[in-house]
């Protein structure tokens, strides 16, 4: 008979013993920041660990350089996925504290590595760059990197111990205006105006946001707006995010804001051309028999686990949502900063960086490697988790699709 308990405790020992080689390396992630696709130093950082630790290392996996594939275990039972991300953001670093990611997926894979065996469990670690925006796991996805996973994990870092991130659906879309340029004092009449086509679509924008879900979100920028004032623009260009709780719901919204633009261009008597960013990234479904699970672990890190409220919920979007609708999967947050600090700030930086994001990273390796353990060797766990699964399926919650 297993002895889970035991397990467990042997999972708690392998991370201390690791603790310090896990650290340096979210230090040395932390200090050397690498946009998505382009992670080079983090990609090596990390493989060196699991292949140090006798895991089976697959180094720029699925066709992506950055990407790796980490195996252990051989016996009959599940195989758990746990992800790492290691990307950050431009211009800001690590704000949303990917060198914790990195590195507490890895602790937890060389733990959960070690009880395997015993456990007759599978492991998989899967290093998924281009979280900012890439859609990494998307396209690791498309190429096999799910296939015969039946369950996946990762923990996220944030202000609060959350059970679960808030991460509704996104598209991104790209929009250029057309006009005609003249001299904006001798012939006005001549031109038309692109820029007035693009602030026209905003407002537009603007006024819609009054009737949309209050958990719905829709934001852009212009990122071109003419050349001088004294010319009237023919070309102006903006950037649109499009958000909505779920994948339904988001290709309702993105028809009503790709209206509202259009609408402006027709006013500006200009032409306006459009495109939508691929991949788009769907909502997070989160697999309430193993968040039950990673809370009853957690708690042995001495944290305690909450439910967000509308005051304290992380609100975003992930390509995890995209794991989420092809396996069981959840995305709990875990402390690094006081609540009031929020992800994506400088001052976030330096929690990621610090004594508390140490914490996080060995908290966090423990909490999920206990929660593999569990999915191997508590009797029913994967059966239950895979119910709550195919309940989300049947109620349209998850699609099964890796893309939108």
């Amino acid at each position: 008979m297993v002895d889970l308990a035991a397990a467990k405790d042997r999972i708690d020992a392998v991370v201390a013993e690791h603790a310090g080689s896990l650290l340096d390396a979210s230090h040395r992630i932390h200090a050397h920041p690498e946009l998505g696709f382009e992670e080079h130093h983090a990609h090596d950082v990390l493989t060196a660990l699991l292949e140090e630790a006798g895991l089976r290392v697959t180094r720029g996996a699925f066709g992506l350089e950055t990407a790796f594939e980490a195996r252990a275990g051989s016996g009959n039972g599940p195989t758990v996925a746990v992800l790492c991300e290691y990307d950050a953001l431009p211009g800001i670093g690590h704000a949303c504290g990917h060198n914790v990611i990195g590195t507490a997926g890895v602790g937890a894979g060389i733990a959960a590595a070690a009880v395997a065996a015993e456990l007759g469990g599978k492991l998989v670690v899967l290093g998924t760059p281009a979280e900012e925006g890439g859609g990494g796991k998307i396209l690791m996805a498309e190429r096999g990197a799910f296939e015969g996973v039946d369950a996946a994990l990762m923990v996220h870092p944030a202000g609060l111990d959350l059970a679960r991130f808030a991460a509704i659906a996104i598209q991104q879309l790209e929009v250029t205006y057309r006009g005609r340029a003249a001299h904006a004092a001798a012939a006005p009449q001549a031109g038309r105006n692109a820029l007035d086509a693009a602030v026209l679509g905003y407002m537009n924008v603007a006024a819609l946001r009054q009737h949309i879900r209050p958990d719905e979100r829709i934001h852009g920028i212009f990122t071109e707006a003419g050349e001088a004032a004294n010319v009237v623009p023919e070309r102006a260009a903006a950037t649109w995010y499009v958000r909505s709780p779920t994948v339904r719901g988001l290709e309702k919204l993105k028809a009503r804001v790709l209206a509202c633009l259009e609408a402006g261009a027709t006013a500006a008597g200009c032409a306006m051309d459009h495109g939508w960013i691929d991949p788009a990234f769907a909502n997070m479904v989160d697999n309430d028999p193993m968040i039950e699970r990673y809370r009853a672990n957690l708690a042995r890190t001495g944290r305690t686990l909450s439910e967000p409220s509308s005051l304290n919920a992380v609100v975003g979007s992930t390509d995890m949502g995209n794991v989420s609708h092809l396996v069981p999967s959840i995305h709990p947050m875990i402390a690094v900063s006081p609540p009031n600090v929020a992800i994506h700030t400088q001052d976030f930086v330096r929690y990621a960086g610090g004594e508390e994001g140490d914490r996080a990273v060995l908290d966090g390796a423990r909490a999920m490697a206990a929660t593999v353990a569990d999915l191997w060797a508590e009797p029913g766990a994967i059966e239950e988790v895979q119910a709550a699964f195919a309940a989300s399926r049947e109620s349209g919650r998850a699609t099964g699709r890796a893309t939108i």
